[in-house]
């Protein structure tokens, strides 16, 4: 089987535990309105490879990986591609490689086919980064153009099936930083029983470049970054050690 693969990382450190070959997919159902990466969101660009390309490839780093290191793959929204994410996961695990997956979970359901095909995937992956892009419904169809029942839904699933995973928050002065919108993603936080970390990743404007290049009208063009003082105060709020 081949995957629409958009780029690799050989040396990744922010995307899971340790050192990580990181494998970015093509093809994403969102659109967020501060992703750096447009330029994966086209399911039909990208270089096809094979299972065992990648993991040959990968596998001469993994030196360097140690007993956390591993693969990481991401996007795009990696479970776009679920058929080839679930061979190259079960592939790597027959190599012994650590898997992890960074994703919105967007695509998810609890129906057919896919379902079946990620309840495998789940056994399969060790970890998983997920994304709470926003809390409220309404701001997250404005953030990223869908809603987010399903998303929560995929979480208390992974929570149900005692799946290790990571929470990310991208913040964005303005549009997700508001103390209302971190104190309820903090209580459904707090409502699982599967989350290892909480991370808050900075909103920056390193891609904006790639939105110009596809003609690509960018809606976020007078925000600023948020600075080290609200990042820290976002993130211990979500981690649960700020009170608000």
């Amino acid at each position: 089987m081949q995957g629409r693969v958009h780029s690799v990382e050989s040396f990744g450190s922010a995307d899971g535990p340790g050192v990580r070959y990181i494998v970015f997919l093509q093809g994403c159902p969102m659109r967020c309105r501060f992703c750096h990466n447009p330029d994966t969101w086209k399911a039909e660009g990208g270089e096809l490879k094979s299972v065992n390309e990648l993991l040959n490839e990968a596998e001469r780093y993994s030196r360097y990986w140690r007993k956390d290191g591993g693969i990481t793959v991401s996007g795009g929204e990696a479970l776009a591609q679920i058929d080839f994410l679930l061979e190259l996961f079960s592939e790597a695990k027959k190599r012994g490689i650590n898997t992890c997956l960074d994703t919105s979970l967007a695509p998810f359901t609890r129906e057919g086919a896919w379902f079946q095909k990620f309840e495998r995937l789940i056994d399969v992956c060790d970890l998983m980064l997920c994304d709470i892009k926003h809390i409220d419904a309404a701001a997250h169809r404005d953030l990223t153009g869908r809603d987010n029942a399903n998303i929560l839904d995929a979480f208390r699933y992974l929570d149900e099936k005692g799946q290790p995973i990571w929470v990310r928050h991208v913040l964005v002065p303005g549009i997700t930083d508001a103390d209302d919108s971190l104190r309820r993603t903090r209580e459904f936080i707090a409502s699982l029983s599967n989350v290892q970390r909480v991370e808050v990743l900075p909103y920056h404007t390193l891609g904006v470049f790639k939105w110009e290049d596809l003609g690509i009208p960018y809606t976020l063009g007078d925000v600023e970054p948020p600075t080290p003082e609200q990042t820290d105060r976002a993130t211990k709020i979500l981690r649960g050690e700020l009170q608000i």
